[in-house]
């Protein structure tokens, strides 16, 4: 999941966090070996999360039960049907989740001097991989799961997809701090993060928040062509799931303008490489993310398609959280009078 972005050394613009190193310093392999680990993290956690896609696009979110963190009851449950299995996976690997990315935040603790960013959202992925538990469980407990269409299982759902980009983001900061080599001066008074950094950001969630709506809609009321999901969309009679799905394209296509006001800019001035590389990324997975989505439209969401609008969904998630950090970092090395 990590972009290719070019590698900056010592004092290039753009640099972000770090320690600052001299010539005569030995390779900083613990650093580097420190930063893979954090991108495997990173990849692995997506991983889950389009399993857990797949818990909910199955209708497998009851496989277990309403036990948790037991499955039917038992630590070693009886697998004869499909979607206990799903199921069980899916726990399975949040699990070992939660194991990497605790020894994430150890390594970040031992790697980094203490206020070195890398330990600061190493921290913060740990808080929100036990608040992703948390959510997990109440999901479950709460009945939230399989053919459940109220409003709670809406909102629990919303929470549950805010949590996990603030889970990715995290992590993808921890692993992208962890490979800058300096740290410039910071000035008090300069402002490297504003409404307008925001607003992509804040975008983007709206529009994965509806997003997640119209998958629950897709998966509890699955229409068998597209003229006839056409005509559910607009019936005032269909499931509220069923009308709200309806918002999601246009949102996504607002959004898609608001990322590239932020985007293009920065791809023509090429201020940096990385922050060059970085807008060019987000610029392309979103037009390939609206190719996607038209054509989970037209083949009315197959379960394929809605994992490879989540997996384009999360990778523009942590591009534009990378874009946003190296932008902030550039206009942080810039002098005072710019």
């Amino acid at each position: 999941m990590r972009p290719p972005v070019a590698e900056r050394g010592a004092g290039a613009p753009g640099a972000a966090s770090g320690t600052a190193t001299s010539s005569s310093d030995p390779p900083a392999t613990p650093h580097r070996r420190f930063t893979a680990f954090a991108w495997g993290v990173l990849t692995y956690n997506v991983a889950v999360i389009l399993w857990g896609a797949l818990v909910r696009a199955t209708g497998s979110g009851a496989g277990c039960g309403g036990h948790w963190p037991l499955c039917n009851g038992e630590v070693l449950p009886n697998v004869l049907q499909i979607a206990t299995v799903i199921e069980l996976t899916h726990r399975v690997m949040s699990g070992v989740a939660l194991v990497t990315v605790v020894a994430m935040f150890v390594g970040a603790r031992r790697a980094f001097a203490p206020g070195h960013p890398a330990r600061r959202w190493a921290g913060w992925g740990l808080v929100f991989i036990l608040t992703e538990a948390l959510l997990g469980a109440a999901l479950v407990l709460l009945g939230h799961v399989a053919r459940n269409e109220s409003v709670g299982r809406v909102y629990s759902l919303a929470t549950h997809l805010i949590n996990t980009f603030l889970l990715l983001a995290s992590l993808a900061l921890t692993a992208w701090f962890s490979a800058q080599e300096t740290r410039p001066a910071r000035s008090r008074n300069k402002r490297t993060f504003s409404l307008a950094a925001a607003a992509p950001l804040v975008a983007l969630v709206l529009v994965a928040v509806a997003g997640v709506i119209t998958a629950l809609g897709d998966t509890l009321f699955p229409s068998h062509t597209l003229i006839e999901g056409m005509r559910d969309d607009f019936s005032s009679t269909a499931s509220f799931l069923i009308r709200l799905r309806i918002i999601h394209p246009f949102l996504a296509v607002g959004a898609g303008f608001v990322v590239a006001l932020a985007a293009v800019p920065e791809y023509r001035a090429r201020h940096t490489a990385g922050l060059h590389a970085l807008s060019a990324w987000l610029l392309l997975l979103f037009a390939a993310q609206l190719v996607v989505g038209a054509v989970s439209i037209v083949l009315q969401a197959p379960v394929p398609m809605q994992l490879l609008h989540l997996l384009f969904a999360d990778a523009i998630w942590i591009t534009l959280v990378l874009f946003t950090a190296e932008r902030a970092a550039y206009r942080t090395s810039l002098p005072e009078n710019s």
